[in-house]
């Protein structure tokens, strides 16, 4: 698959982006000064980013808990993030949504979702409302292993295949549902389970950009020609915690070590790119340094932000049409 120099140049940046700005959370959230939970995305960069340089700002996306990898894939401005997550007015969500709702509907972005299996219901909506407008737009649904198990995914794979809508699942498949193996508790198979629900189904390597990249591209390209819709079923690794603190004991010694060595989405990325002479290695050198630099102004701009004010709660509860 030939993909333009300008979806290589942006998608790197997209992957380098979130890698920094999670790799920068790690260090912040220690001191204390992030309310609430973050779930970091390190390592999984190449699957949200290959996914979304199908997509368009009209194509919509509902995310999990570990979404603000999805949230940069698709656009969403880093700076705003950043305020959100320390829960500055500035934020995106006003600082009221905090890392695991960011959402912005600009962008397409529905949200992320702090409730295991929350996304893919929110996506047959969105869906139906693509197809009813006839807009030619598809919606995705990203969520893990472990939410495969829910029952909000299962009947949301179930309605899709039913009404025949323009939805892509994406399976984020990491190993493991918290603290939990897939291996114990995900019977059967993915494929069989899309099956079940008369869908395609098709996986691939999710430290591979370019693996993503043409996978998601086909099933997206099949859901939005009016074929109904397909499960993508990408295989990744995270690289911290399921949350921030998690001592991690549930895996083997040196697990997250061969990951990061082996199987370094950006590294692998930036190897094809440069033996094949697609990029040159001074691009992607300027890229990481505007990337550190948007970084370190995001938290220096996000720890000097208001904070919301009380007013602010009874502010935007219902939506006006």
């Amino acid at each position: 698959m030939q993909i333009a120099r300008e979806t290589l140049l942006r998608s790197y940046r997209a992957m380098r982006t979130i890698r920094d700005f999670e790799e920068r959370l790690h260090v912040e959230f220690a001191t204390g000064e992030i309310p609430g939970f973050v779930h970091l995305y390190c390592g999984e960069e190449a699957s949200g980013v290959g996914v979304c340089a199908n997509l368009t700002d009209q194509d919509t996306i509902a995310s999990t808990h570990r979404g603000h990898g999805h949230c940069i894939a698709k656009g969403v401005e880093v700076a705003g993030m950043m305020a959100e997550i320390y829960g500055r007015r500035t934020g995106v969500c006003q600082g009221k949504g905090g890392s695991m709702h960011i959402a912005d509907l600009s962008r397409g972005m529905l949200g992320a979702n702090g409730i295991v299996g929350g996304g893919p219901p929110l996506i047959c909506g969105a869906a139906l409302s693509h197809k009813t407008l006839k807009d030619g737009a598809v919606a995705v649904a990203f969520y893990g292993d472990g939410a495969s198990n829910e029952g909000t995914t299962l009947e949301s794979l179930n309605l899709a295949s039913v009404w025949r809508l323009p939805a892509v699942f994406v399976l984020e498949d990491n190993g493991y549902g918290e603290a939990t193996g897939a291996s114990y508790a995900c019977a059967g198979s993915q494929k069989a389970r899309a099956g079940g629900f008369g869908m395609p189904y098709l996986e691939c390597d999710g430290t591979d950009f370019f693996a993503v990249h043409q996978a998601a591209g086909e099933a997206i390209a099949h859901a939005r020609a009016g074929n109904g819709p397909v499960m993508l079923h990408v295989h990744l690794a995270r690289w911290y915690g399921h949350f921030e603190g998690d001592a991690m004991t549930y895996r083997a010694a040196g697990e997250v070590a061969a990951a990061r060595a082996d199987h370094d989405c950006l590294t692998i990325f930036r190897t094809r790119v440069t033996q094949a002479g697609l990029l040159d290695g001074t691009e992607l050198d300027d890229i990481d340094s505007a990337v550190r630099d948007e970084i370190e102004s995001a938290v220096i701009a996000a720890k000097q932000a208001p904070l919301p004010e009380a007013a602010d709660l009874l502010a935007d509860v219902y939506v006006r049409y």
